[in-house]
């Protein structure tokens, strides 16, 4: 049995009696809360979201045929310990429950039907679905369609070029912001920093910002513990963020290169394939499926598994009869694992060693934990699982042919902390946990610590002015680049402007939307450049990597280093002189900046959510509010949550969401959080049961 809480956010707070009973609940509301996000997800997991969405899902259905989403996922499950597979099936027995209740009737869905004219009738949730939607939170979250990319550039503008989109060795001092863009932040206070003389955590992951949020907020309580913590919709626990009440955590993602991705040479025999491997031609498994499209023309997908991996690209001709396609080696699906066994230790955690203990069975992605506990132990620890490559075998994708698959690397030792521990996704100086290639900047990792040791927090509520720092970390280096000589008498004046200007990039600030405006133009500029035509070639690998390969979206994060380039820099002045001149009357940077939250829908009946609202911060600020700078200002990447732990108190601790607790766009809760979110102010956790509200749900049996 199990009893369901709310506070005035509309959060779920569940009480059970037993495990079982707490996972059937879980499950059971969040399909309730979110049942239109779930099953998108779900179906994202199978390849069949186009039977219910259409063409605009095809890209992604035939990737997640092609990297075997679902069967990984089906593995996943049989092969996890007993205790862990009963959860997990539990958890989705309570999602169909939901589902027949309330989440099959989401407003989304009646769209849809409508739109499309006929109905389509949703499926039951089968066990393994709930790891099928932890596998799609993280099937592209690798830095291995950054390989994809790096290949594309060495195949038309030269392998010296790789280097200079990725900032890799790079000597100019806090160049723009490299890619991967996408990260996190989190810190942590030792005792010793704090009122309360227990540690503090805190932080806020940056993810695509979605419609419904990617994360909720929920209490998981019953016999054995008691967790606040943010869930992946359609995923049991909390694997990312939580407190129970005498351990913490939270997790940002390292950066690391996890995936190998291999230049596959094929060629067809028979009914099937094979492949070139290092000991000569080898079989394919393939597997071959339609795609079936609402509304539309069905696809047919032919799935090809090699020695060291699934192709996920599409294929291209090569010598002969032979073609090219490139595979990717998922420790997931080598494993045949996709790091569940961590779930529920987790949320018994009871020290910080339990935490990293539990992190020790997580695969992929690769975190960086920070864990804390009540009796004032802080660790550090890299988990998940990487091939055991130097950083030469991390850069470009490796030859099938001569290259053999690594042995895998696990998790890192635990450091203790013993001040302060800051991650944001930075190159880490401690060789033995660094397992990528590239890194963002270092400017966020380096900010937090400032502004730490400037405001020299002692609470949780103090941590405001960290989560809502917007000094740029790429304005520096590219203002460099402002012309010296006469000007017409705008453009002076916006140079004038950018010259004095404090580097913030705050919603008000005139200065700072001169700045988005001129970097805009330099960056169209620099995109337009005949050194880089070759680039603009169309990419080999598929439709579902183009966000990857769009040469706007990789010059902005590296047009500081294009314009110090031998091949760019005799024109860097008169680049910089023309995108000044359309810099003059350029609205404060709130005016352009505001908020595109991405819904599966916008693509399909025209959604539009109405929510515009007008933000602070940047792609490389602490307060994350990302766009593609070149193209719009519309913000679409940014924080999906914001955290802070109190091990002292637990009720002091905070966190919110960008937008709100329930996923129906007509609920008081599905956009509620939206304003203390864009403030960088989160809310404080309730957990006091005689504080929330008993939500008479009818708990299906």
């Amino acid at each position: 049995m199990a009893e369901l809480y709310r506070d005035a956010h509309g959060v779920p707070h569940l009480h059970a009696t037993d495990v079982d009973d707490l996972a059937r609940a879980q499950g059971e509301v969040t399909a309730r809360d979110r049942g239109w996000q779930i099953e998108v997800d779900r179906l994202r997991a199978s390849g069949r979201l186009a039977e219910l969405v259409g063409a605009s899902a095809v890209s992604w259905d035939v990737f997640a045929r092609r990297a075997r989403l679902d069967d990984t996922a089906r593995r996943a499950l049989e092969g996890t310990d007993v205790a862990t597979r009963r959860f997990i099936a539990r958890y989705a027995e309570g999602v169909r429950r939901g589902m027949a209740a309330a989440g099959s009737s989401a407003p989304e869905f009646r769209a849809l039907d409508g739109h499309f004219g006929d109905r389509v009738v949703l499926t039951e949730w089968d066990d393994h679905d709930p790891l099928g939607v932890l596998h799609v939170a993280h099937a592209l979250f690798s830095t291995f369609p950054l390989m994809l990319w790096r290949a594309h550039v060495a195949a038309t503008l030269g392998d010296e070029w790789v280097d200079v989109f990725a900032g890799y060795g790079d000597t100019i001092p806090d160049a723009a912001e490299t890619l991967p863009t996408s990260g996190s932040n989190a810190w942590a206070l030792h005792g010793s920093r704090t009122a309360s003389g227990l540690p503090l955590l805190a932080g806020d992951p940056h993810r695509i910002l979605e419609l419904p949020g990617v994360y909720q907020q929920v209490r998981l309580a019953c016999d054995e513990f008691d967790v606040v913590g943010l869930a992946f919709p359609g995923v049991p626990g909390v694997p990312h963020f939580g407190h129970t009440g005498d351990a913490a955590w939270g997790v940002t993602n390292a950066m690391a290169h996890s995936v190998d991705v291999f230049r596959e040479s094929l060629r067809p025999v028979g009914d099937g394939y094979e492949a070139l491997g290092a000991d000569g031609w080898e079989p394919v498994d393939v597997e071959r499926s339609v795609v079936r499209v609402r509304g539309g023309d069905d696809v047919a997908v032919t799935a090809l598994e090699t020695a060291r991996g699934t192709v996920v690209t599409d294929l291209v001709p090569s010598d002969g009869d032979e073609l090219v396609g490139w595979s990717v080696r998922m420790p997931a699906r080598v494993r045949g694992d996709l790091g569940a066994a961590a779930l529920l230790p987790l949320l018994r955690a009871r020290t910080a060693a339990d935490v990293i203990e539990a992190f020790g069975a997580w695969v992929d992605p690769v975190n960086r934990v920070l864990a804390a506990d009540a009796q004032g132990a802080v660790l550090s620890a890299t988990v998940g699982a990487t091939p055991d490559r130097p950083a030469g075998g991390r850069r470009l994708p490796l030859d099938a042919a001569s290259a053999a698959a690594a042995p895998e690397r696990g998790p890192s030792e635990a450091v203790t902390v013993t001040d302060v521990a800051v991650d944001a996704n930075e190159r880490p100086t401690d060789l033995r946990i660094d397992r990528g290639w590239a890194y963002p900047a270092s400017h966020r990792a380096d900010r937090i610590r400032d502004v730490l040791d400037e405001t020299r927090p002692r609470t949780v509520d103090e941590f405001e002015p960290v989560w809502g720092d917007t000094a740029s970390g790429s304005a520096k280096v590219l203002l460099a680049f402002l012309p010296r000589g006469d000007l017409e008498p705008d453009a002076s004046a916006a140079r004038d402007l950018l010259r004095e200007w404090n580097g913030r990039m705050d919603a008000s600030s005139p200065a700072a939307g001169a700045f988005a405006a001129w970097r805009s133009a330099l960056i169209r500029r620099v995109v337009a450049h005949p050194a880089l035509a070759a680039l603009h070639q169309p990419h080999l690998f598929g439709a579902v990597f183009d966000a990857w390969l769009d040469v706007t979206t990789q010059t902005a994060a590296a047009v500081a280093r294009l314009l110090a380039h031998p091949a760019l820099r005799g024109d860097a002045e008169e680049l910089a002189a023309a995108a000044l001149a359309e810099t003059a009357g350029a609205p404060a940077w709130g005016e352009t900046h505001r908020l595109l939250p991405l819904h599966v829908l916008s693509e399909v009946t025209g959604f539009d959510s109405g929510l515009r609202t007008s933000l602070s911060g940047d792609g490389d600020t602490v307060r994350c509010t990302g766009s593609i700078p070149g193209r719009t200002d519309r913000v679409w990447r940014g924080s999906v949550a914001r955290w802070a732990w109190d091990l002292a108190d637990r009720e002091r601790s905070l966190w919110s969401v960008p937008f709100g607790a329930a996923g129906d766009p007509a609920s008081p809760h599905f956009a509620d959080q939206l304003e203390g979110w864009a403030d960088a102010s989160p809310h404080r956790v309730v957990t006091d049961w005689a504080r929330l509200r008993r939500d008479e749900w009818e708990e299906t049996r």
